[in-house]
């Protein structure tokens, strides 16, 4: 008897709940990118998900480009988000760092001609070891450049550059007069303080070929608000891949 008034506890708890739509800011044109559950629409708010640039515009060749949006409005069922940074698969960075090779990351924290404040980090590949005189002039030259380039672009100029590849070869262009490197990475990004108004859209609506729905978003620590016991509260069927 008390376990078949859990059980109906847990069932109503769930059809209690609504399913939030959640969409991508308007720099990616407000594709949805996927579905959230919550009984309360404050408990949307500050959940993340994760999608890749394949899942937004059905290009397999950037599937190792993962895009980071938190929910930070909701209207209606449409939960509303920006962005807040990038990040590549661990995969990806294997394939690119095997053996003879050597890896140096840099961190970079900079401003955009549109107020946001910005951290990139890249990966710089090259074939031989590099002296610490060497990595230092590639630092160097690389805050540079990137600060030249936030006093003249927008943030999403700066997020279509490096899902297009084009910033990673102008870091590495650039380099070039310290050392011939092989290659550099633009490895993560994130979003540390948020300028005024939104970014214009990165791609143009036909470019935008979306795919289904994607990754369901992750609860900000709603799980206790909303009192649901974890080892008894079961997702739907539709979650169950999550």
């Amino acid at each position: 008897m008390a376990r078949a008034q859990a059980a109906r506890k847990v069932k109503d708890k769930w059809k209690a709940k609504e399913w939030y739509k959640v969409h991508a800011p308007k720099m990616f044109n407000e594709a949805e990118i996927g579905d959230t559950p919550s009984a309360d629409p404050e408990f949307v708010i500050g959940r993340t998900v994760e999608v890749t640039v394949q899942d937004l515009t059905g290009d397999f060749s950037k599937m190792h480009i993962k895009l980071k949006f938190k929910v930070n409005a909701v209207d209606g069922t449409d939960a509303k988000t920006v962005f807040v940074g990038h990040d590549l698969t661990s995969d990806y960075v294997r394939r690119l760092t095997r053996r003879r090779k050597t890896k140096t990351d840099h961190v970079v924290d900079f401003y955009t001609k549109d107020g946001f404040k910005y951290r990139i980090k890249t990966m710089s590949i090259a074939d031989r070891r590099i002296q610490s005189s060497q990595e230092e002039g590639m630092r160097a030259i690389i805050a540079e450049t990137l600060t030249n380039m936030g006093k003249e672009m927008t943030l999403s100029e700066i997020v279509k550059a490096i899902i297009s590849g084009s910033l990673s070869r102008d870091l590495a262009k650039a380099c070039h007069v310290v050392i011939p490197i092989k290659r550099i990475e633009v490895r993560k990004s994130e979003v540390l303080e948020f300028g005024e108004g939104e970014p214009e859209a990165v791609f143009a609506p036909e470019e935008m070929v979306q795919a289904e729905p994607v990754k369901e978003a992750a609860p900000a620590e709603d799980a206790a608000a909303e009192e649901a016991p974890a080892e008894a509260e079961e997702a739907p069927a539709e979650e169950a891949s999550e």
